[in-house]
């Protein structure tokens, strides 16, 4: 994935969904992160800790918020875990 024209794209996006606010975006970029650590293709491996921290989230609710809107928008593919053991795996979608 070429992150530059992805990061513009979702900019671009973003600019013009009036359904995303800036927690939104803190989450993505925290995804785009976490992408970045991994390097392992469209599939990221996350924890509901790590993105918490990385997007500066402190609710719970919050966190499942974001991500299942961000899943419905059509931003990324997600796959929550049952397990709290278990990371979730996020797709992030081109855009």
């Amino acid at each position: 994935m070429d992150l530059r024209e992805h990061y513009i794209g979702f900019y671009d996006a973003v600019s013009n969904d009036a359904r995303i606010n800036p927690t939104h975006i803190s989450m993505y970029m925290a995804i785009l992160y976490q992408y970045l650590l991994q390097e392992t293709g469209d599939a990221v491996q996350v924890t509901r800790q790590s993105l918490m921290q990385h997007a500066k989230i402190s609710a719970r609710s919050t966190y499942n918020k974001c991500m299942n809107d961000l899943h419905d928008y059509g931003y990324i593919r997600y796959l929550p875990t049952c397990s709290y053991y278990l990371p979730s795996i996020v797709y992030i979608k081109k855009i």
